[in-house]
């Protein structure tokens, strides 16, 4: 018996375990999007800011051409969840900014308020 065919792992577990953590990083969003983030919870979201279908507007591309980390806190509005990403605005130096995410394109997320995080 061929050893290495052994090792094949034809079931993809490491693509199934991601998506089922995305689909934590969804659900957290999705209940800050329906009731407001309660309490001192707050979210750290990165992603890389170069991935297809990302939308932001040029002049931040421009200072994160790879990736960025953004805050959801005090100032974050229109929060929309899909099966394929989500989309928020966010304030940049007191301007409020459009970007939606694609859920492939996060490489991370954190709840510092309850030390929780995930890496992507």
């Amino acid at each position: 018996m061929d050893k290495d065919k052994n090792l094949t792992d034809f079931m993809n577990y490491n693509e199934i375990v991601e998506k089922a953590l995305k689909g934590v990083v969804r659900e957290a969003l999705s209940r800050a999007a329906g009731a407001g983030l309660p309490g001192n919870h707050h979210f750290y979201i990165s992603f890389t800011t170069d991935y297809p279908q990302v939308e932001m507007p040029a002049h931040l591309r421009d200072l994160y051409p790879e990736d960025i980390t953004i805050v959801l806190q005090h100032e974050f509005w229109d929060l929309d969840i899909s099966d394929t990403g989500f989309n928020v605005t966010l304030s940049f130096n007191n301007k409020r900014e459009f970007i939606s995410v694609p859920w492939a394109a996060i490489t991370g997320f954190a709840d510092p308020s309850v030390q929780f995080g995930l890496q992507f």
